[in-house]
């Protein structure tokens, strides 16, 4: 595994966690400085995490998000959190169940990638494409060694689609955190190329859409295995997959952007106001933000601690049962809950459940922004005379952002916001 190399070299708890994804000499000034630092007492440490389940394999799972929402979760177990903090395994389920389903999926997708080198063979030999398979037309570019298959004109029209995808997830590919040791090497671009040609072939709803490789990046170094790593990718598309979907005339983000102007007009009315004067009340601005979770704001730890925290405060002990219903996204109800039952819940996510708030769009990563507009208030209102001078004040942000200030800051405006919307203010 990419990571064991270097765990070696973190031999305590504050150890430099760049050795866990190192960074290529050649990029070290280009990348934004990583803050977090696993501590003591805080993060979720192997032994914690190994002492969390009990003989039988189920999770405590509120002591988890417990601790991984005071301090993250240490390098060397990530991958195997994220999978229950994501919904891909219950937490009240056995080892023996979970190692049954792990089973089934990896079968499952090493068949749906079976599907797919029978129609494109380069698919899953260590390396990708990054010219189009196919013309516009859908005719086969001369010379790309693809099998053209015999199958009824829907089928075609799905192979010709996601053909023509290929060569775009390519070109991602090689720009997907290319300051990073682990992409030097062919075979493990060729993963990430594979997972994300798999999950759109899966998936053709919405197709391939640039952002996904971000969020499927960490997946592919995280879990060895590439059939974890695409049900983990799967799941967390489930939280931000209508981010992605566009049309001609909307973006799937824009739901998101409409309740952030919303957040915004109730929690700083003056800035609100200021921004719209400027026709940036659309918060246009945001789009890459919501989008990639933030992944370009900081770096590659940071963001992964980022992730993991909302994740964490987010959780709905619900989700696992919910996404194999097929529901695709939890409700939240307003319910007399026990105690023990809403320290299941994320902080965030229990607040909404203790408010009754059912509005789902509304996750973490608006009010993250919205802090984060706070933070800059006085030099938006100052400063800005023009949509330019707020992209150049956010764009400032890269690299200078400490992830859990800006999350105490989120949940500081979320509790703002409940507040002002109960007393009728929205």
């Amino acid at each position: 595994m990419y990571m064991l190399k270097s765990i070696g070299n973190a031999n305590n708890a504050n150890g430099d966690m760049e050795s866990f994804f190192p960074i290529r000499p050649d990029c070290q000034q280009l990348v934004p400085k990583t803050r977090f630092k696993p501590k003591v007492g805080k993060t979720l440490s192997e032994r914690r995490w190994n002492a969390a389940f009990d003989k039988d394999g189920r999770l405590d799972i509120a002591g988890v998000l417990r601790r991984i929402q005071r301090g993250g979760i240490h390098p060397a177990i990530k991958g195997e959190v994220w999978e229950f903090l994501l919904g891909c395994y219950d937490p009240n389920s056995t080892s023996e169940e979970r190692e049954n389903l792990r089973k089934k999926r990896r079968e499952q997708y090493y068949a749906w990638k079976e599907e797919c080198v029978k129609i494109v063979p380069v698919i899953g030999t260590g390396k990708f494409v990054m010219a189009p398979l196919d013309a516009e037309d859908g005719e086969p570019v001369e010379n790309n060694g693809v099998v053209e298959p015999k199958s009824d004109d829907e089928s075609d029209k799905k192979v010709v689609q996601w053909k023509l995808s290929l060569h775009q997830i390519g070109l991602d590919v090689v720009r997907t955190d290319r300051a990073l040791v682990y992409y030097e090497n062919e075979a493990n671009q060729a993963k990430l190329w594979d997972v994300l040609a798999i999950y759109i072939w899966v998936d053709d709803d919405i197709g391939y859409v640039q952002g996904m490789n971000d969020i499927c990046s960490p997946m592919v170094i995280l879990l060895k295995d590439e059939a974890d790593a695409f049900w983990c990718f799967e799941h967390a598309m489930r939280r931000v997959r209508e981010n992605f979907r566009s049309n001609a005339t909307s973006m799937g983000v824009q739901s998101q952007l409409g309740i952030l102007s919303q957040v915004m007009r109730v929690v700083d009315p003056k800035l609100h106001q200021h921004l719209e004067g400027l026709d940036g009340g659309e918060y246009l601005f945001a789009i890459r933000m919501l989008m990639v979770l933030f992944r370009r704001e900081f770096s590659f730890v940071d963001a992964l601690y980022l992730w993991e925290v909302m994740w964490a405060m987010e959780y709905n002990p619900n989700m696992f049962a919910d996404y194999a219903a097929s529901k695709g996204s939890h409700d939240v109800v307003a319910a007399k809950l026990s105690k023990k039952v809403l320290q299941q819940y994320g902080k965030y996510e229990r607040k909404n459940v203790q408010k009754g708030r059912t509005d789902q769009k509304s996750l973490l990563a608006v009010f993250l922004v919205a802090g984060v507009l706070e933070t800059k208030n006085k030099k938006l209102l100052n400063e800005a005379k023009g949509l330019d001078d707020v992209a150049q004040i956010m764009g400032d942000i890269t690299g200078s952002l400490d992830a859990k200030k800006a999350l105490t800051e989120a949940l500081k405006i979320h509790k703002k916001y409940l507040k002002k919307a109960r007393n009728g203010e929205s």
